[in-house]
């Protein structure tokens, strides 16, 4: 397994945290409309582990703020 530096680990992470951003963002789209602007903002500060547990809650969240409420 070839060696991976702390640099190559970091645009690692950040092009994960991106790809999911860009799902959630689309799927949030597609189940609840228009993404409102404290909601894009919550989403792009929002940590990789963040993205993925609101990945997983949009199946049954009712509504964005249900969502994104924690």
């Amino acid at each position: 397994m070839p060696y991976v530096t702390s640099a190559e680990r970091f645009g690692i992470e950040k092009g994960r945290q991106e790809g999911e951003l860009l799902l959630l963002t689309r799927q949030i789209t597609l189940k609840f409309g228009e993404l409102p602007d404290w909601a894009r903002e919550r989403l792009e500060g929002a940590t990789t582990d963040q993205l993925e547990a609101w990945a997983e809650r949009i199946l049954s969240a009712d509504s964005l703020e249900a969502l994104l409420n924690e």
